[in-house]
């Protein structure tokens, strides 16, 4: 097995609702995600995966939809507030937190055919979290 990983940095905006931590007020984050391909065995060129092949995929979909992104829960009333304002916000299920991005770019990498041994997402310098499928899901 061979694995190759790549690193994207983003800005965002979120808060956390129904927290009683500082985090409950809108606040933004110079985030960082890395994200980890395996592969089985290498390309004609000895590699598992063109790290430009990585970027392009995986970091034109951060640029588009999570760079300068405001992330809510949805059932977060500021919501529906800066939507109408024309806001660029995702809503999440539950609160944005950092496992929750860590996954949610889980998820897109695999739905566009890789295997994803993990996503690290960095939401400080300081603290990161990180999402991984165990070996029997």
């Amino acid at each position: 097995m061979f694995s190759v990983a790549r690193d994207f940095s983003f800005s965002y905006g979120h808060r956390l609702y129904r927290y009683d931590g500082k985090c409950r007020r809108l606040h933004g984050h110079n985030a960082k995600a890395r994200v980890e391909i395996v592969v089985d065995s290498l390309n004609e060129q000895g590699m598992a995966l063109d790290f430009v092949d990585l970027k392009a995929i995986v970091g034109t979909w951060i640029d588009e939809t999570l760079d300068h992104r405001l992330f809510l829960a949805k059932d977060d009333p500021l919501a529906e507030i800066l939507t109408a304002a024309g806001e660029p916000v995702l809503l999440f299920d539950e609160n944005p937190t950092a496992e929750r991005l860590a996954k949610a770019i889980y998820e897109y990498v695999e739905a566009q055919g890789f295997v994803v041994a993990k996503v690290e997402f960095w939401e400080t310098e300081n603290c990161r979290a990180t999402y991984f499928r165990a070996a029997n899901e």
